[in-house]
C-alpha cells in the first residue's frame, strides 16, 4: 500500500474541497445495496443506468473494442457505457477520494475504474471500493480466484474489491534486423548493446506503469528469480536486501545511462512516446507489458516486419488488471454488469483477437470448441504466445516497494545525470 505520508498529502490537499462540498449539500445517504447474490436482481437493477467506466484511454484498439464489444453486450442489457479516457488511474481514484471527503458517500461520479497496483491499494487504505462482490459474477466461474496474480494485487489482499479483467506480461521488443539474439538474451547483453549503439533504447520515466516495469526488470536481475518470488511470499523485501541490490542496480543503470536515448538526460513521459520512438526508428528496442498488440502495429505497417518479442534471461513480469467499483458509485449494479461481461469468455476472446491482450480466463474451464479458438488466434511471428510469455514470469512485488522503487530511480539515477 502506498505509504502513510503521501496518503497524510493526499488527504490534506484533498480537505478544502471536502469542506466546501460538504458546506453546499445536505447530509450523507447511504449508496443503494446491490445485492450479486440475487443476479437476476442485479439486471433489472442495472437495466436503465449508465456506467461511466474510467479508463486509460491512450490503446485505440482497445477504445474501439470497448466502445464497440463491450457496449453493445450492455446495450442489449439495457444499460448504457461511457468510456471516461484518462491518461492516469490515479485521476480517477483521487476523484472518488475527494468525493468521499466530501461525505458524498452515494451518487459518485465514477462507476467503475481500471485499476491495479498502487492504485487499488490507496482506495483500499481509504476504504473506496465496494467489496464482496466479485465471486457472486457468472462468469466469475472461468476466472481462477486462488490463482495468486488474481487473488492479490501487488501484495493486497483482492478480497472481492474488484474483478479482473485482463493479463499482462512484460516482454522486450527488438529489431531483429538491428539487433542479434545474443544481444538480447539478458540485461548484461542488452547494456552491452546500449553501449556499442548508443542512443537506440530507453524507457518511460516511472512513474508511468511500463518505465516503472522497466526499472523493475533491472532490478530483478540485480535481486534474482528467487528472491524477488520470496519476496511476493512473504509480502515484501527486507530493507537491507533491497537497498543493497537497490544501489547496484542503479549505479548499473547510471553507469549505462550514456548509451541510452538522449544519453540518459531524459525519458520519455509515456509508453505511446516510447513505441513513436521506435516505429519511426529512432530506437530499436523497448520494453513493453502489452507483447500481443505489436502483432497489429507490424500487420499495419507501423512497426518493422523485423520486429520479434523476447524475454531476458531475468524472466518477465507478470500482472492481472481488475475493474474496481466504488463504494459510493451511482450506477454500482450496472458497473458490477459491465465486471461480469468483461469475464465473459466470448467477450475475452473478441478482447485477445481484436487488441492482442491476453485472456484472464482458465481456458482449461471453457469449452472445448472454444478452448481451441484460444489457441487458433495466430499473432505472426513478431509475437511470443501467452504460454511462451508465462513460462518464465515473475510476480510483482508490494505496492509499497513499487513506490519505493520509483521515488528512489527518481532520486538516484535522474540526479545522477545532473
Amino acid at each position: 500500500m502506498t505509504r502513510p505520508a503521501r496518503a497524510a498529502a493526499l488527504t490534506a490537499t484533498l480537505a478544502a474541497t471536502a469542506l466546501l462540498a460538504s458546506a453546499c449539500g445536505g447530509g450523507p445517504e447511504e449508496a443503494v445495496a446491490v445485492d450479486t447474490s440475487d443476479w437476476d436482481a442485479v439486471l433489472a437493477q442495472a437495466e436503465g443506468q449508465s456506467v461511466d467506466w474510467y479508463m486509460y484511454g491512450g490503446d485505440q484498439r482497445l477504445n474501439d473494442f470497448v466502445n464497440g464489444e463491450v457496449a453493445d453486450r450492455l446495450a442489449a442489457l439495457g444499460i448504457t457505457l461511457n468510456q471516461v479516457k484518462i491518461t492516469d488511474t490515479a485521476e480517477a481514484v483521487n476523484k472518488v477520494l475527494g468525493e468521499q471527503q466530501a461525505g458524498r458517500t452515494s451518487g459518485g461520479s465514477v462507476d467503475a475504474i481500471w485499476v491495479n497496483g498502487e492504485n487499488f491499494a490507496t482506495g483500499v487504505q481509504a476504504d473506496l471500493w465496494a467489496c464482496g462482490w466479485t465471486a457472486d459474477l457468472p462468469n466469475a466461474r472461468y476466472v481462477d480466484l486462488d490463482d495468486p496474480a488474481v487473488a492479490t494485487d501487488f501484495g493486497v489482499p483482492v478480497e472481492g474489491c474488484e474483478a479482473a479483467w485482463q493479463q499482462a506480461s512484460s516482454a522486450l521488443v527488438y529489431d531483429s534486423a538491428v539487433l542479434d539474439e545474443a544481444d538480447v538474451e539478458s540485461v548484461e547483453s542488452l547494456l552491452a548493446w546500449t553501449a556499442r549503439e548508443p542512443g537506440r533504447f530507453t524507457h518511460p520515466a516511472p512513474p508511468d506503469f511500463t518505465g516503472s516495469m522497466a526499472v523493475r526488470t533491472f532490478l530483478y536481475d540485480t535481486l534474482g528469480a528467487e528472491t524477488v518470488t520470496a519476496a511476493a511470499e512473504d509480502g515484501g523485501l527486507d530493507d537491507a536486501v533491497y537497498e543493497q541490490a537497490r544501489d547496484e542496480t542503479f549505479d548499473r543503470l547510471v553507469a549505462a545511462s550514456d548509451g541510452f536515448w538522449r544519453g540518459g538526460e531524459t525519458y520519455p513521459v509515456s509508453q505511446e512516446e516510447v513505441e513513436k520512438l521506435y516505429a519511426d526508428g529512432e530506437i530499436s528496442a523497448f520494453l513493453t507489458y502489452g507483447p500481443g498488440a505489436v502483432s497489429s502495429l507490424v500487420a499495419d505497417g507501423v512497426f518493422p516486419g523485423s520486429t520479434r518479442e523476447t524475454v531476458l534471461s531475468v524472466g518477465n513480469i507478470s500482472n492481472v488488471s481488475f475493474v474496481g467499483v466504488p463504494a459510493n458509485a451511482e450506477d454500482r449494479a450496472g458497473a458490477m454488469v459491465l465486471a461480469d461481461v468483461l469475464q465473459d469468455p466470448e467477450v475475452q476472446l473478441g478482447l485477445y483477437e481484436a487488441t492482442g491482450i491476453f485472456p484472464v480466463v482458465d481456458l482449461d474451464t471453457l469449452d472445448p470448441a472454444l478452448a481451441e479458438r484460444f489457441a487458433a488466434v495466430d499473432a505472426g511471428p513478431s509475437v511470443l504466445t501467452p504460454a511462451e510469455l508465462t513460462a518464465d514470469a515473475l510476480p510483482e512485488l508490494d505496492s509499497a516497494t513499487l513506490a519505493r522503487i520509483e521515488d528512489d530511480w527518481r532520486a538516484q539515477v535522474l540526479r545522477g545525470e545532473e
